[in-house]
């Protein structure tokens, strides 16, 4: 499966295994960067003016140089000459700026789309994918290799360009000036090359390596700060606070040894092409004082090594960052370029319309289900289920039955390996997964609350419902009252994952939710769990309400809660066991009478403990 593949792939990487040592992985930037030709056009000509300007000026060097002796008439015509430098200085100037804008621009542009199209795919992948894939690996690849892309966009392909302009310009300039010269310095050039090509791998492998063990870093501490009042509650700090800064001080190592990778290739590219640069000085004073150079060809030439060498010597840092970029692109490419284990069919089937009797029935034939992460076991096995169109029915038995697995099911999060589920009559693996979950709303047993306002919360689901919608939504979830005694009312801030709401409150804010959702499917995992009994007794008679005309299938933990539903089913093991009502069921003895028992026996404990309590 694609999420399996997607973490295997990220292991063997860890370990040092790379796919390619090639830029290649750059080449899934090139769908990001076409809408954007215009702009690369610009940019091009103003790398190539800036790289024509700094050419010229050296050519102007040389003639103030060999200029020396002229009389007072002939040093007087270089008035013009100094004006066309400064001319050629201003035109460097302009242009580097336009060029400097541009492909700064385009690299910021360039990341934005990325990180938009990373996202898309990400959030339209099965959950299958999130059971093999930690969510801080992604949150990682979004930000810090995102920062890597933008830096060889909008900075590091420019000034390779423009370097390797300048150099091969510089180059054919000192070949016009000194050919025997210009080879020493090809030579020159060549004895750099071998060195970036070998450095270069060893980096561009500590790169990614490097960025996986940034991407762990941050899954890690993640991970802990989502679960901060656990890892307090049970003292935890010291070793977490241990753990983290062994993760961190792992990848300091690794980037350690990237950096000085980089800076053992930079040192010796730059090396060599200064001392061979020195050499060449050396023999062309020579031949200025045996008269085979004038002065100002010797400055001239000059002037070009430097160019040609700063050349080869920024190309060499630019080779690092385009090997960091590749391994980046390559983990960004994955991640959008993943495909979700449950997408829709070429050719969808629509489901009937609530008007033409869609109205939520539900039919299991034999399904037989094992998640990816578990392939031996069994979490559904020859289930099989009819729920008609506005029947209510709970599903009871102990942890690990399947209860939940049904609804991930239902909601097409997995696919059965075995047997058909249908929906209004209908076959769901042939139905557009989104078409199919906006027929159904869910209040599970721990609701997500977002970040923003209660009504916005409240709302999702239903973008466009009004403020008198929601707050009729706010009514029948027995939630108005709480909200109502907030500073802001339905405009108060919730904090990250509802952190400033009671248990109790966010799950009424997710029972309104599914109230304004208005789906003919409703899937309660326990809805009034957290409530206590006033708010849940309230709750109860909305949720009745609310389940008239409805096909309602309840994942059940509290017993009391289903007594009054006319069809409970039993399950164990993926199976069903039992079904009828609570008086038949317990009648019947059985696994469900032995549960029930035990859940009312501890419930008639704790009453008493409280009612002795002082």
């Amino acid at each position: 499966m694609a999420g399996q593949d997607f973490a295997k792939e990220t292991a063997r990487v860890a370990a040092g295994r790379p796919k390619s040592r090639s830029l290649t992985p750059l080449r899934g930037l090139l769908p990001f960067l076409r809408p954007y030709r215009g702009r690369i056009a610009v940019a091009l000509i103003a790398l190539a003016t800036s790289s024509a300007a700094t050419l010229v000026l050296p050519q102007f060097a040389r003639g103030l140089i060999n200029a020396q002796g002229l009389s007072a008439e002939q040093a007087h015509a270089l008035a013009g000459f100094y004006l066309d430098f400064v001319i050629a200085a201003a035109v460097l100037g302009l242009a580097s700026a336009i060029r400097f804008y541009s492909v700064t621009w385009l690299g910021e542009r360039v990341v934005a789309d990325i990180r938009k199209a990373v996202f898309d795919n990400v959030l339209g992948l099965s959950p299958e994918f999130f059971e093999v894939t930690r969510t801080g690996e992604v949150l990682s690849r979004l930000t810090a290799d995102t920062t890597l892309i933008q830096t060889v966009v909008g900075s590091s392909a420019s000034m390779a360009m423009r370097n390797l302009v300048t150099l091969t310009g510089g180059l054919a300039l000192m070949f016009v000036t000194s050919f025997k010269l210009a080879l020493l310095v090809v030579a020159a050039v060549l004895a750099v090359m071998v060195p970036m090509l070998i450095f270069g791998r060893w980096v561009r492998k500590l790169s990614r390596v490097s960025q996986d063990s940034i991407a762990e870093t941050a899954a890690r501490g993640t991970e802990v700060l989502n679960a901060v009042s656990t890892v307090q509650a049970f003292t935890e700090e010291a070793h977490e606070r241990a753990e983290f800064a062994t993760s961190v001080e792992r990848s300091f190592t690794i980037a350690r040894r990237r950096t000085l990778a980089r800076a053992i290739l930079t040192a010796v590219a730059i090396f060599t092409a200064f001392a061979s640069l020195a050499t060449v000085g050396l023999i062309g004073l020579h031949d200025m004082i045996a008269g085979r150079l004038t002065g100002g060809d010797l400055v001239a030439f000059i002037i070009y090594g430097f160019l040609t060498g700063g050349g080869v010597g920024a190309l060499s840092e630019v080779w690092g960052d385009l090997q960091r970029a590749a391994g980046a692109s390559e983990r960004l490419m994955e991640l959008l370029h993943a495909v979700p284990a449950i997408a829709a069919p070429a050719s969808p089937v629509l489901l009937p319309a609530t008007s033409e009797g869609g109205g939520g029935a539900v039919r299991f034939d034999n399904v037989s289900f094992h998640y990816p992460s578990r392939p031996s076991y069994k979490a559904l096995n020859g289930f099989s289920l009819d729920v008609k169109q506005g029947e209510a029915v709970a599903l009871v038995g102990p942890s690990g039955a399947g209860k939940s697995t049904v609804f991930q099911l239902m909601l097409r999060f997995f696919a059965a390996q075995s047997g058909t589920i249908r929906f209004d009559g209908v076959d769901i693996a042939q139905v557009d997964p989104v078409a199919l979950r906006g027929r159904i709303a869910v209040v599970a047993q721990d609701p997500v609350i977002f970040s923003g306002t209660i009504a916005d919360n409240i709302r999702y689901g239903h973008q466009q419902a009004g403020d008198e919608e929601v707050r009729r939504a706010a009514d029948a979830a027995a939630a108005t009252e709480f909200i109502e005694r907030l500073p802001d009312g339905f405009n108060t801030l919730v904090g990250e994952r509802g952190v400033t709401l009671s248990g109790g409150q966010r799950q009424r804010i997710a029972i309104a939710r599914a109230i304004l959702r208005d789906a003919p499917l409703l899937l309660l995992d326990e809805a009034t769990s957290a409530l206590d009994a006033e708010n849940e007794r309230l709750v109860q008679t909305a949720l009745a309400n609310l389940m008239v005309g409805r096909t309602t299938l309840v994942i059940a933990h509290r017993f009391a809660t289903i007594r009054r539903l006319a069809r409970i089913v039993v399950m164990d093991q993926g199976q069903v066991v039992a079904e009828g009502d609570h008086d038949s069921l317990m009648a019947g003895g059985g696994l469900y009478a032995r549960l029930a028992r035990l859940q009312f026996a501890q419930h008639g404990a704790d009453e008493a403990a409280r009612d002795g309590a002082p």
